[in-house]
């Protein structure tokens, strides 16, 4: 390991020159000789012979006396390790002492190693003898840091160093690396320090997790066990081997993590509710990856709190104006913390997905409603750019998705868009298209044929309306006013009901032409005229000058009787008119109680009442020319929403009569349960097992089912 690597690396002595022994000179001087320079080499001395000298009585002697030689080394060994032992007994600190006579009795032995070359390789291919090496680092070993007044107190000191160092104590990081060098060079790492190590890691990682958890912010306690892991992960680089690096990274993970998940949860996700929490997030997500469950936990709170704060936006009472911007902004909320802090994880997507199709149908119809309400608004919008829209149709598609009664939505949408047609209120001809394409992708192209369909009929009614003016002009018919007609196809148009009311001459000899042009050139068609759709611009004056006034038909209706008359009541009102009692109140309220007052209430009181009295507002004055009425008449009742649903509601009663019918007359009979499940996969409607049981009874109420006698869970098609 080349970063606990010691000073007892192999060096070759160069230009070894080999000097011959005299002949006369005898074994015993020789080796003394050979004892003299090893001794000096152990004391850090300069031998009185060469290096080269020395090599030569090794070589000359390691054939026929090789024992004796190793013998002699281990005893010169023997003995310079017992004085560094006692030496290294009598310090208090022990560790800075013995690395130093580490060290240097490394650097010792690769000299020797050096001289004892011949002999080493003659072992290596024996294996008698021990190398060098293997002889001087089996003794250091066993005399010095395996005896029993070192070894304890060389943990002890090592581990002293690395708590000091956990607890920011500056230390000499040399030191410890030569220490821990040595005792992986002496393979003794494991039985000496690993074990030991994780122990006092254990114990200081769950004490500090168990008072940090309680004393720390969570963001900063998620911080701290961040830093704490990249302490470890720099220790495996500085000094500790990858075995125990890994096996403390576990206990940190462990016991500051895993042994609190539940309350590092619980006080992340109190933040979270309070959106004062964003990047510890993805720190709590990195983490809890290496923790077994971890991020299973993970997404258990994750779909509590989307379900929680979803919940929350649909059931606030008094939230329907901004529900659906919330559930946007709310969605952007939790996609980026999926995608920027959960690493795009599919499950946490799957889980966005799942909890807001769950809490957006749990307030049944209203979401589907409210959405085609926001499209409408923003389609009518003349401050947003056409990017700005393609983003946010883009959001409102993804909310769609989510929404299980799409039937009621299109029913809303076609009534938003009738207005947004027939009022000329649509700002963006391009962004309604890419709205019908979002649509046709997402549900086909049956689901928006009828919208298509009312398209295609405004477009033909601005040719019919020209070829109507070609022929008033053709046949000079006289004609005071300007009108548009928008011709309808029925069955692509919301239901609307009829209202008979009186209308001025003029236009009752208009529509009289108009219906025998049409009649004349599309044989076999009859026009029902719907005169609660109408508007009108009006031509006033008034003291402060003349204005133009936007306004419904019946406003105009109500309007134009002052021409004739001063002052009128209401019964006087609605007997010119013949307008529904409630219709009219709303009409007056907008013409005399709303902002711009065109007209007098001559009696007090904030409602329209039957005895009130009306008349023309002389002194109504308005910054601009053209003065748009509030066409109250047009806002959408409580009632009409009733209405649509109900509607809806009776179109589904309808698919499912027809599904079940449609099943048994192809199966001939069926099983209960397998009725209840084809239903289920053929229905793309919100329907409950008991809705259905109750369509089942009525058309066998009806005789187009029957039970089986022998068996009243089976049911058969009655041809």
């Amino acid at each position: 390991m080349s970063k606990m690597a010691t000073a007892c690396t192999v060096k070759s002595v160069n230009n070894l020159r080999v000097f011959k022994i005299p002949q006369q000179e005898g074994a015993d001087s020789i080796v003394r000789k050979l004892e003299n320079g090893l001794v000096s080499i152990l004391n850090s001395r300069q031998p009185n012979q060469s290096l080269q000298e020395l090599y030569t009585i090794i070589e000359n002697l390691h054939s026929s006396h090789r024992g004796v030689l190793y013998e002699k080394l281990q005893g010169l060994l023997e003995e310079a390790l017992l004085e560094i032992l006692e030496a290294v007994v009598r310090e208090c600190e022990k560790m800075p002492l013995l690395i130093q006579f580490w060290l240097r009795f490394c650097s010792q032995i690769v000299i020797i190693k050096n001289i004892f070359l011949k002999c080493d390789r003659s072992s290596q291919n024996s294996n008698k003898y021990n190398t060098v090496q293997q002889l001087s680092m089996n003794l250091f070993k066993t005399l010095i840091v395996m005896s029993p007044q070192i070894k304890n107190e060389v943990t002890k000191e090592i581990l002293q160093w690395i708590e000091m160092q956990r607890k920011e104590i500056t230390i000499d990081l040399n030191q410890l690396q030569n220490a821990l060098g040595m005792l992986n060079e002496l393979q003794v790492y494991d039985d000496i320090f690993h074990t030991e190590f994780l122990r006092i890691s254990h114990n200081f990682y769950l004490d500090e997790g168990a008072h940090l958890i309680d004393e720390l912010d969570v963001r900063a306690y998620l911080r701290h066990v961040l830093a704490r892991i990249k302490e470890e992960q720099e220790r495996e680089k500085d000094y500790l081997k990858k075995h125990t690096a890994t096996a403390v990274l576990e206990i940190v993970y462990k016991n500051m993590i895993k042994e609190h998940l539940n309350k590092i949860l619980d006080k992340t996700f109190q933040l979270l509710y309070k959106d004062v929490i964003d990047e510890e997030l993805g720190i709590l997500y990195n983490l809890l990856k290496k923790v077994t469950l971890g991020l299973k936990k993970l997404e258990e709170y994750f779909m509590n709190y989307i379900m929680n704060s979803g919940n929350g936006i649909v059931n606030r009472p008094d939230n329907d104006k901004i529900m659906i911007q919330e559930l946007l902004d709310f969605k952007d909320k939790v996609d980026v913390i999926s995608e920027k802090h959960f690493n795009s994880n599919e499950a946490f997507s799957n889980i966005i997905r799942t909890a807001f199709t769950k809490f957006i149908n749990n307030k049944q119809n209203k979401p589907a409603q409210l959405l085609a309400k926001y499209i409408d608004a923003k389609l009518r919008a003349k401050d947003l750019t056409e990017d700005q829209l393609e983003i946010i149709l883009g959001k409102v598609m993804v909310l769609f998705r989510y929404i299980q009664g799409k039937d009621i939505f299109e029913a809303f949408y076609k009534k938003d868009l009738a207005k947004r047609l027939l009022l000329g209120k649509s700002t963006n001809q391009d962004a309604e298209d890419s709205m019908i394409g979002r649509l046709k992708s997402e549900c086909g192209p049956a689901f928006t044929s009828k919208i298509e369909g009312m398209f295609k009929d405004i477009n033909i009614s601005q040719g019919i309306n020209n070829a109507f003016k070609q022929h008033l002009v053709h046949n000079l018919t006289p004609n005071s006013s300007d009108l548009c007609i928008n011709v309808l196809t029925s069955s692509f148009w919301p239901n609307y009901s009829t209202y008979n009311v009186n209308l001025p001459p003029e236009l009752v000899n208009y529509q009289a032409t108009f219906q025998k042009f049409y009649s004349n050139n599309h044989s076999g068609r009859k026009l029902v005229w719907q005169s609660n759709l109408g508007h009108c611009i009006v031509k006033a004056t008034f003291d402060a000058g003349n204005k133009e006034l936007q306004v419904s038909l019946f406003q105009t209706i109500v309007l134009l009787l002052f021409n004739e008359a001063e002052k009128l009541t209401f019964a006087e009102i609605l007997e010119l008119t013949n307008i529904e009692v409630d219709e009219l109140k709303r009409t007056l309220f907008s013409l005399a109680c709303a902002k711009n007052r065109v007209l007098c209430k001559m009696t007090k009181g904030k409602e329209i009442e039957s005895e009130d009295l009306f008349g023309v507002n002389t002194k109504f004055t308005g910054k601009l020319f053209r003065v748009k009425i509030n066409q109250i008449q047009l806002k959408e009742s409580v009632e009409e929403q009733h209405a649509t649903e109900k509607s809806v509601l009776a179109d589904r009663q309808f698919q499912i009569d027809a599904a079940i019918v449609r099943i048994l007359k192809y199966r001939k009979r069926l099983n209960h349960n397998e009725l209840i499940s084809e239903l289920f996969n053929i229905l793309d409607i919100p329907v409950k097992p008991y809705d259905l049981k109750k369509r089942i009874e009525l058309l066998i109420e009806r005789e187009y089912l029957e039970r089986d006698k022998d068996d009243p869970t089976n049911y058969t098609y009655v041809a």
